[in-house]
């Protein structure tokens, strides 16, 4: 069978890695996208033209109208968990089988959430910034993480495990999330609006999709203390972007720090990450090799499965998989 690879060669080198390569050329025959631009839908048809498998990454649409173009495609390898730029449905329709991979990156994103903590608390960025530019750092009281309070949005894989990092380090944990059960005696379970008036630190967590939509905006950030600070490790369209611009500017928070956005590939929007008060970085809260090889090792073995005719664990259709090997 053949695979197409439809990750740039910085793509690969980030978020693949030669172990992970070596594993899909011993079980199909791969075609690598050499071009340093994504490919769009029309160019993904030409170059998938004659493959069986399309292993993508993050920024490679899954759009509609390609699946019926690619009559030879068995499958559609998203190695990430979010698929919400694959239309699943067209893919189902035409009996192309769409798999996800699992999410790998929860150490390495719990790990930088706390990095934001510090950050923000003890100003590192800002003091970084005014010795690289030559410039007198101003020395400003700073906030310790142990008996301070953090607000977790979300108590899924990432949320559990801040949470218990926060515990280690003395931190009161707060937790709002509907649809979990919180057993631990030491994490007290709120709602939205308790969670952002008492929290120092807020960390959002939160799955996207359109009830989370716009979730943090006016009304939200309004709530928080001003002393408190808002950290976002899900996905920008959870938070109104104008809106925490117009808290940050007006000192109605302290500050805020991001790994995602409204940008594309998901990235902070620039014009929000310049302010003062922000830390920003270019969605690199799941770039450690770790992380990285648990996703990419999961689709060579999605791969594995599907040329022998099997459905792989991460499948999301499978009873629509009609082009099987």
């Amino acid at each position: 069978m053949k695979v197409l690879l439809a990750h740039t060669p910085e793509m690969r080198r980030n978020y693949y890695g030669d172990r992970s390569l070596t594993g899909l050329r011993a079980a199909a025959d791969v075609i690598l996208h050499e071009s340093d631009d994504t490919l769009d839908a029309a160019s993904l048809v030409r170059a998938a033209k004659d493959v069986d498998i399309i292993v993508a990454d993050r920024m490679t649409e899954g759009r509609g109208e390609i699946f019926a173009q690619l009559p030879r495609l068995r499958a559609f390898v998203r190695c990430a968990v979010d698929i919400r730029n694959v239309d699943v449905g067209a893919a189902s329709q035409a009996g192309v089988l769409v798999t996800r991979a699992g999410p790998g990156f929860v150490q390495a994103v719990a790990e930088l959430a706390v990095g934001f903590m510090v950050d923000l608390s003890r100003g590192v960025s800002r003091a970084t910034a005014d010795y690289q530019a030559g410039r007198k750092p101003e020395a400003r009281m700073g906030r310790q993480l142990a008996g301070s309070r953090i607000g977790i949005i979300g108590y899924g894989s990432i949320g559990r495990y801040l949470a218990e990092i926060a515990k280690v380090m003395r931190m009161e944990v707060l937790v709002c999330d509907p649809f979990a059960d919180v057993s631990d005696g030491a994490i007290r379970q709120v709602g939205l609006d308790e969670l952002l008036a008492a929290s120092d630190y807020v960390v959002c967590l939160a799955i996207a999709n359109e009830q989370t939509e716009n979730m943090i905006g006016e009304a939200a950030l309004a709530r928080m203390q001003t002393h408190a600070v808002f950290v976002n490790l899900s996905r920008g369209n959870l938070v109104d972007e104008a809106a925490l611009a117009r808290a940050l500017r007006e000192g109605r928070i302290a500050g805020a720090a991001m790994d995602v956005g409204r940008a594309p590939d998901q990235m902070p929007t620039p014009e929000l990450a310049k302010l003062p008060g922000v830390v920003a970085t270019p969605h690199v809260g799941g770039l450690t090799p770790q992380a990285i090889e648990y996703q990419s090792l999961e689709t060579v073995r999605q791969v594995e499965a599907i040329v022998k005719g099997e459905v792989p664990q991460g499948a999301v259709n499978a009873e629509r998989w009609t082009r099987r090997p």
